[in-house]
């Protein structure tokens, strides 16, 4: 290849890349417009959110809507039961999770397929199929409206996609580290939390956050399984919607006061979620 044609590829490939980079930060814009309408939904006065022709920025700053919010629903402790249920499911999907595609990926026997093509069946199944077994199923133990129900059912409906995310990390790392382990006297409980995990801790963190996010907007199954003890902040915001009534403000104020801490929680983790997107083999 002579010199001016590897300069014209050269070009083509900083064209190829602006471009790349102008559609990405014109499909962000777009994705971003909504929320930042939301938020200035939020700070303004009851009269202009309902205006018409409605304005995108608010004329005077106000927290009118916020304190009708906290004034006509118990915000925090909702925002206590979503938080609570969230991250203990997603503590106990991640840990049973991991160990269970770990066992299965690295038990060698035919089983194991049969195991694995189950595990992706239970994560293509839609929860509003099984959302009637379920909350049947808790009644009968007396859990209704209790946060422990919200906690197993949201363990087990996620605990799939735990599963399957980490088997693709497990089939990246080789055997012989297992081995080796085992030659050096470790057990296999110590081999996968002291080898294994801190090798795979990007899929475990790609895991934890996408298996917070599930369980933190969750709607339907809240809806069900709640009343008013357990009720989440989810199921507390739907109140402002009603079939003779839509108060725009306090539910905008409410979605931005539930949305913000997932926002900081994607930006801060943005690098462990690229990691896991991108990763799944040992790097020499």
């Amino acid at each position: 290849m002579s010199g001016q044609e590897a300069e014209k590829v050269k070009i083509k490939g900083e064209i190829l890349k602006k471009l790349g980079i102008g559609i990405s930060v014109i499909l962000t814009v777009f994705w971003l417009i909504p929320y930042i309408y939301v938020i200035c939904c939020s700070f303004k006065p009851g009269s202009e959110v309902i205006a018409v022709p409605p304005k995108f920025f608010p004329e005077v700053f106000s927290v009118e809507n916020f304190q009708g919010l906290f004034e006509r629903m118990d915000a925090l402790q909702f925002l206590i039961n979503s938080l609570t249920a969230a991250v203990c499911s997603t503590v106990i999907a991640l840990i049973l999770g991991a160990l269970a595609a770990y066992a299965i990926q690295r038990s060698g026997a035919r089983l194991s397929i049969v195991l694995i093509v189950l595990v992706l069946c239970l994560k293509m199944i839609p929860t509003s199929s099984i959302v009637v077994p379920i909350y049947e199923l808790i009644c009968d133990l007396g859990l209704y409206d209790t946060k422990i129900a919200l906690i197993i059912v949201y363990a087990a409906v996620n605990m799939p996609f735990v599963m399957w995310t980490m088997l693709s990390f497990y089939e990246g790392i080789p055997t012989t580290l297992d081995e080796a382990a085992y030659v050096d006297g470790a057990s296999s409980f110590q081999t996968f939390s002291k080898v294994i995990l801190p090798i795979c801790k990007p899929g475990l963190a790609t895991a934890f956050i996408f298996t917070l996010f599930l369980a933190w907007n969750d709607f339907l199954i809240a809806l069900l399984l709640t009343s008013m003890n357990a009720k989440t902040f989810t199921v507390g915001l739907a109140g402002f919607l009603s079939a003779y009534n839509l108060d725009l403000g306090p539910m905008c104020a409410g979605a931005f006061l539930f949305s913000f801490p997932v926002m900081i929680i994607s930006l801060a983790a943005q690098k462990y979620i690229v990691q896991g997107m991108t990763a799944g083999a040992v790097k020499g």
